[in-house]
């Protein structure tokens, strides 16, 4: 008790022997950062590193059409039901960087610098989100390209239409090459979006990367512990891949469903950005089912980030339960 009170006594005295320093204006307040820190996410599959890379959100108007099959209003309707804003689309993406202990493997790469430059920086978030997570784009030994749309071919070039990853192989589905490197498949191609999405992925492959694109065959593996799967429907080529490492594995759907609160909750929504509608559906409901028998973790390129967690049945559709988020791997 003697020695805290002398104690005391002489922190009194010296606070009392010390001037104030001055008080800041009310009115000041610690600089308030204009955008949010870089986003990425990691995990384990066995003795692989898996890391999701956020490119970024992209937000537009619903479109009438979205859901080809089901009319806007009961779009909206579920949308809300999920606290989410009617008449308004909000798109995710996630690219991974897998670390398999002998090789360093992009699978997708975003919507581009471009995009960047013309969203804001709404999307096109991938390279620099993958340099503030520790990754050297120099370092990637391989490119893993899951189908030809352009959220996911586009970030192989910088802004200056160089290859993004200078020192990579860049392997792409067998079947989507043959289809989209086809003159007589784009000259048959309707007109608008379809017309874009051809001649978007010869401008990106030719930019230097055709001689080093290598064609995979489904059922193969692609990179170490990374298998192809077959997963056609929103194109000719489409591909999932499971990674496994030892007993432990996860499904990396890439754009099997889209916005989970309505694609994974109704499988049977036709999305217009599938090619073929009603194989895509086919593919959805063989590719769920599977995910719930095995109990298997799911990546989702278009799920909320980190976009990675289980499904469930429920009703005559399935349910998203995401990954409890852990601060550590």
């Amino acid at each position: 008790m003697e020695l805290t009170r002398r104690h005391a006594l002489a922190g009194a005295a010296a606070l009392a022997a010390t001037p104030l320093l001055p008080q800041a204006p009310a009115t000041a307040a610690a600089p308030v950062a204009e955008k949010q820190a870089p986003s990425f996410y990691r995990y384990k599959v066995g003795d692989a590193q898996v890391t999701a890379i956020s490119d970024g959100v992209n937000n537009f108007a619903l479109p009438d059409t979205f859901v080809l099959n089901v009319k806007k209003d009961e779009v909206n309707a579920a949308l809300e039901k999920n606290f989410m804003p009617k008449d308004k689309m909000s798109i995710q993406f996630a690219p991974l960087v897998i670390n398999t202990g002998g090789k360093l493997v992009v699978v997708d790469t975003g919507n581009g610098a471009a995009a960047f430059a013309s969203s804001k920086g709404n999307v096109g978030q991938f390279a620099a989100n993958m340099v503030a997570a520790g990754f050297d784009p120099g370092a990637v030994d391989m490119v893993v390209i899951s189908h030809f749309h352009g959220d996911h071919i586009n970030g192989l070039l910088t802004a200056d239409n160089k290859p993004a990853f200078p020192n990579a192989e860049v392997l792409v589905p067998a079947a989507e090459w043959k289809y989209f490197m086809d003159d007589g498949e784009m000259s048959r191609a309707p007109e608008g979006r379809m017309q874009t999405v051809f001649k978007n992925a010869r401008r990106v492959f030719e930019a230097g990367l055709n001689k080093k694109a290598t064609p995979y065959e489904w059922g193969k593996e692609v990179a170490p512990g990374l298998t192809a799967v077959e997963t056609i429907g929103h194109t000719p080529g489409h591909t999932s891949y499971v990674l496994a490492s030892g007993s432990d594995k996860v499904f990396i759907q890439s754009d099997v469903t889209n916005l989970p609160a309505l694609f994974v909750a109704n499988p049977g929504w036709h999305l217009m950005f599938d090619q073929d509608p009603a194989l895509a559906e086919k593919t959805r409901r063989r590719v769920y089912d599977m995910l719930v028998a095995d109990k298997m973790r799911v990546q989702g390129f278009h799920y909320p980030f980190p976009a990675n967690g289980f499904v469930e049945k429920d009703g005559n559709g399935y349910r998203l339960i995401p990954a409890p988020w852990n601060p550590v791997i």
